[in-house]
């Protein structure tokens, strides 16, 4: 259990020593981040042999005992979660090697890169629910001041756009945290849950519950809180848009849901139907905004919000296979989606163009990038033997089983329109006659090609990993245990 502080004091010692050294030594910052990274992902992954078998582990900041101290909890479906967004960032980081030459002050990036890390991480280890809202603000405010990065008139108006934004959902959510205090004395969450078991669910918790799902909700993208979304992907740079699309807005939206819902709080018949209802909606609208784009970023964007809805769909529902189903396509989706922001971002390196009806035959310039972007593109459309295809069919199977035929329905029709919409991608960007202002590009240089050569690599083997029952049954076998979060967390402290 002596590890879990490493996944937060890692990345803040990347980040001190990079803002402290990065201006002096220029290769410094890309070798900081990259050792900081790539050993969170080693030790996130031996996380995953610490849990076996339901084990959790629950490491007392100071020596103090919860509640009255700081704990940091480590369960299956935190160590997947950690898995997820340090593997992504690990990859994203690679890629900004060569992308971020681009911009000045890269040591200023690798920073803030760094300290987004450090929240993401605090979030999902964090057993205590203010400290869960501090982590969460130092991922947010890093992220906002990444997608202003360019300092563009476009960038600092889509920063500015998703700050409000962005503090309005903290605002909901330290909101709820206070109402919850109140009502039971504490913020320890697994002793949160206990009291909450002891004294029952009070009048108080239906109005905390839609506190957090307005909060989280805005910072998973849910429709209708989306609105900021498809203004900052676009303009932030290519390796942030991964890290928002692909980890951010599901450490700091869905899996703090996830977890305050199910395992403090705990889920009823109608707080599923709710989430349901927001998961299908979220899917629906999501991809008919985006069929009608031609911006390849703005496009991308709408379709996280489409395939978050798939996400909260699968968990809503409830069952094993359900629950199952949303977990892992949201591991997929931090995959596919990562690998399609990335090649949008060599798109746009190359070309200096994000508009799709001014592209043509760059598959024939770009082969490394035309080819993982089909493979990206089936991924997200549910095309087989592709990872997405999985955890769709999963969920689609789970939606039939519990009897929630519409909602079946619904999640076939969006991965038709997925199709569709991905189809215009390659038809329009990669294949077709070559637009004669590009004769003269080339690939992108190697560390870009090397992550997405990975991610694609994932996309193609991710189906595997429904063999590995650790990985996804774990995180899956928490939230089924839902409010006994309580009582196993509390008895590993003892």
């Amino acid at each position: 259990m002596s590890i879990l502080p490493l996944f937060v004091a890692i990345p803040l010692a990347g980040a001190f020593l990079t803002s402290l050294l990065g201006r002096r030594f220029k290769g410094l910052p890309d070798i900081l981040s990259n050792l900081c990274t790539a050993s969170l992902c080693v030790i996130s992954i031996v996380s995953i042999g610490m849990v076996r078998g339901g084990s959790t582990l629950v490491y007392k900041l100071g020596g103090w005992m919860p509640p009255i101290g700081i704990s940091l909890v480590l369960d299956g479906f935190s160590s997947f979660m950690l898995v997820t967004v340090n593997l992504v960032a690990l990859l994203v980081n690679i890629y900004s090697i060569n992308y971020m030459l681009r911009y000045t002050a890269k040591w200023k990036f690798y920073t803030l890169f760094l300290l987004m890390i450090a929240g993401m991480n605090g979030v999902v280890i964090t057993g205590d629910l203010f400290n869960l809202y501090v982590f969460l603000e130092i991922a947010a405010i890093a992220s906002y001041a990444l997608v202003a990065f360019g300092i563009e008139h476009e960038e600092l108006e889509a920063s500015f756009k998703y700050a409000v934004m962005g503090s309005i959902a903290s605002s909901f959510i330290l909101l709820g945290i206070i109402f919850l205090y109140s009502y039971t004395s504490t913020l320890n969450m697994a002793d949160i849950g206990r009291v909450l078991l002891d004294k029952g669910p009070g009048r108080i918790i239906g109005f905390i519950i839609p506190m957090f799902i307005f909060g989280f909700g805005l910072k998973a993208a849910l429709v209708p809180f989306h609105a900021w979304l498809p203004d900052a992907h676009p303009a932030a740079p290519a390796p942030i848009s991964a890290m928002l699309s692909g980890v951010l807005i599901k450490s700091l939206g869905v899996y703090a849901l996830c977890r305050i819902l199910f395992n403090v709080i705990g889920v009823g018949e109608s707080l599923s139907l709710v989430l349901m209802f927001l998961g299908a909606i979220s899917m629906v609208v999501g991809v008919f905004l985006a069929v009608g784009q031609w911006d390849l970023k703005r496009l991308l964007a709408y379709h996280s919000i489409s395939q978050i809805g798939y996400v909260i769909l699968g968990i809503g529902l409830g069952t094993p296979l359900g629950i199952l189903g949303g977990l892992f396509h949201l591991f997929n989706h931090s995959i596919f989606k990562s690998l399609l922001f990335l090649n949008s971002g060599s798109v746009e390196y190359a070309t200096g163009t994000r508009d799709l009806q001014k592209m043509g035959g760059l598959a024939s310039k770009m082969p490394v990038t035309g080819t993982t972007n089909l493979i990206a593109s089936m991924s997200i459309a549910g095309i087989p033997p592709f990872n997405g295809f999985w955890s769709k069919l999963i969920i689609i199977i789970a939606a039939v089983q519990a009897g929630r035929f519409g909602y079946a329905f619904w999640a076939v029709l969006a991965s038709i329109l997925t199709l569709a919409s991905f189809m215009k991608v390659m038809k329009y960007g990669f294949y077709g006659k070559l637009n004669e202002a590009f004769n003269n590009i080339k690939e992108v240089p190697l560390f870009m090609r090397l992550s997405v050569v990975i991610l694609a690599i994932i996309c193609v083997a991710g189906g595997l990993l429904l063999l590995n029952g650790i990985f996804l049954e774990g995180a899956r076998d928490v939230l089924l245990n839902g409010t006994k979060y309580a009582a196993v967390v509390l008895r590993a402290v003892k």
